[in-house]
């Protein structure tokens, strides 16, 4: 069986799943929508695929067993809503909602139509983590003592669409969109819960959005860890760092991961690993199978919304905040 892809949004995260989907024998995309007409016609034009300016019309004209949500956070749940009731399996980019609630809305939603949701937490893909993640397993450098998370970049450019930048659509800045990855990245490599957060962020004097963020937390197995986000003018920048008690790991995604059993790092070696967006539509199309259970379900996703609002809470309060996990 070929199962159809339709696309909600045409920007470039879009591009990113039409690319993985034309390498796929599985799956194929049939339709993308956007509200934006000439976004559509390139995107349409240059994967094959009919182009809708209305994604209910697109969703009800094609009837695709999946659909790829790729719109601004505010949008998710209406979306999700949606295609739920339309009995479409989904892919919602993360995060997974503004909330709580509206995740859990889209959970019911899920749940009472018969389909498959699956958050598009990325960092599950990257062969840097699931190599990391694995020696965090294996205890061959003793136990994981310590987690300290860096990550800069300029965020406020031009070519970000704005609304990245307005809380009220976003929920956030650098900690909400950023974020998201990190706190979904030591979850998943600790194979544990955040139970504590402590947070101080700051806000670009042009927008109201979080512009950096530092973040102490502890998981549910007591690994103290440090999140630190910038997304002001500066270097670039993307490093984990992994202290366990007989030596270190440094991750970064997309060019290695490096190992310190004594004074200095040495490069570990990196298997083949599928395409990111290529691996999660397949993760999503077993379990329509029913072959496998999906990691990245709404549960899960709903636990990253969880955290995050938590920091802001934190932030807002001044003061540790205890994460109820959902």
């Amino acid at each position: 069986m070929i199962y159809t892809v339709c696309i909600i949004g045409a920007g470039n995260i879009a591009q990113e799943h039409l690319e993985a989907l034309k390498n796929l024998e599985e799956v194929r995309a049939v339709a993308i929508a956007d509200k934006e007409y000439d976004k559509v016609k390139r995107a349409s034009s240059l994967f094959h695929v009919n182009g809708y300016t209305d994604y209910k019309e697109m969703i009800k004209q094609e009837c695709p067993d999946i659909t790829i949500i790729t719109l601004p956070h505010f949008l998710h749940k209406e979306a999700a809503v949606f295609c739920a009731e339309q009995k479409s399996h989904i892919l919602l980019e993360k995060p997974m909602a503004l909330t709580v609630w509206e995740c859990k809305d889209i959970i019911k939603a899920t749940e009472k139509n018969g389909v498959k949701l699956m958050v598009g937490h990325t960092q599950h893909y990257f062969i840097e983590n699931i190599v990391s993640r694995k020696i965090i397993q294996s205890r061959e450098l003793g136990e994981l003592v310590q987690i300290n998370e860096s990550r800069h970049m300029h965020y406020f450019t031009p070519e970000r669409p704005k609304w990245f930048l307005e809380k009220e659509k976003a929920g956030g800045g650098v900690m909400m969109n950023l974020g998201a990855h990190s706190v979904d990245k030591i979850l998943w490599m600790t194979d544990s819960f955040i139970s504590t957060v402590r947070a101080t962020l700051t806000y670009h004097s042009k927008y109201d959005v979080d512009a950096s963020a530092l973040v102490w937390a502890e998981t549910s197995t007591n690994i103290p860890i440090t999140i630190s986000i910038s997304g002001y003018k500066g270097a670039r920048q993307h490093v984990t760092e992994l202290i366990f008690k007989n030596g270190m790991v440094k991750v970064e995604v997309g060019k290695g991961v490096w190992i310190a059993k004594d004074d200095h790092y040495e490069t570990f070696p990196l298997p083949e690993q599928l395409p990111v967006f290529q691996g999660q539509i397949l993760d999503l199309v077993e379990a329509i199978k029913g072959k496998q259970d999906l990691e990245l379900d709404g549960g899960y996703g709903v636990s990253i919304v969880q955290v995050l609002e938590s920091i802001y809470q934190s932030d807002a309060l001044k003061k540790p905040i205890q994460v109820k996990n959902q």
